[in-house]
């Protein structure tokens, strides 16, 4: 992953793209996460293939994009038509396509910008919740993230609860990702970075986007300390002389 889907985490991929390139490897990086939020140089990166995802960018579901270096070959998942030069049978997307780039091109030219801005709501949101909930932990590199991801674990209290909670007040949140959004174990990223399975069981994922704006973290910062107190009020985990809030 060139940033971690969870936790936001930025990876040193250029480098260890270099490694593998010393050693005769390839080198396959999934970018859905950071196309359209962080530049993306296949050079820079020392890969081979890279994978990107239409949605992310605010284009069409269904769609996504493989860059493969001039050189390297792959052998088709399925066999039939010769469209797609070979690799991949079947009509082309048309609609899809366009639409993907379309969504590219509008990504392009709004990046920086955007990233400025998703920084300073995410730091402010970031900053808030930990200031204002006791026993509260940011997951993840603190600088070298994404700009729209924030992701805190919190004593005492069930993931699951929170997203209820938040979901009453119109706040939309996960537990993790959408690939792993029907288990129930916690995190594999999380328990990978050193959590235990109740702290990762108490983890929270807020991720911005080009329509989030200042109101919205607003209600989050003024609805989850509530409902963290509320939650830990009722916990029989929660030690009596837990802070509950600030």
């Amino acid at each position: 992953m060139h940033a971690n889907n969870e936790i936001g985490t930025v990876q040193p991929v250029a480098e260890i793209g270099k490694i593998a390139r010393e050693h005769g490897v390839l080198f396959h990086v999934d970018a859905v996460q950071t196309a359209g939020h962080l530049p993306i140089n296949v050079n820079d990166l020392n890969v081979d293939m890279l994978s990107i995802s239409g949605h992310k960018l605010y284009g069409p579901k269904g769609i996504g994009a493989l860059y493969i270096r001039k050189g390297v070959r792959i052998d088709s998942l399925l066999s039939g038509g010769s469209q797609e030069r070979g690799k991949r049978p079947g009509t082309e997307n048309v609609p899809g396509i366009v639409g993907f780039g379309e969504a590219a091109a509008i990504a392009k030219a709004e990046m920086a910008d955007e990233a400025v801005r998703l920084t300073l709501l995410r730091d402010r949101l970031s900053s808030e919740l930990l200031t204002r909930i006791p026993d509260s932990h940011p997951n993840g590199h603190h600088t070298l993230r994404l700009p729209n991801n924030v992701n805190i674990s919190f004593d005492y209290v069930e993931g699951e609860s929170l997203l209820l909670n938040l979901d009453f007040e119109g706040i939309c949140a996960s537990t993790g990702s959408a690939c792993s959004s029907s288990s129930l174990e916690p995190s594999h990223v999380l328990l990978a970075c050193g959590k235990i399975a109740e702290e990762a069981h108490g983890s929270l994922r807020f991720s911005l986007g080009k329509f989030t704006t200042g109101e919205d973290i607003d209600s989050v910062i003024e609805a989850l300390p509530r409902i963290v107190k509320k939650l830990r009020a009722m916990s029989p985990l929660a030690p009596k002389s837990v802070g509950l809030v600030r």
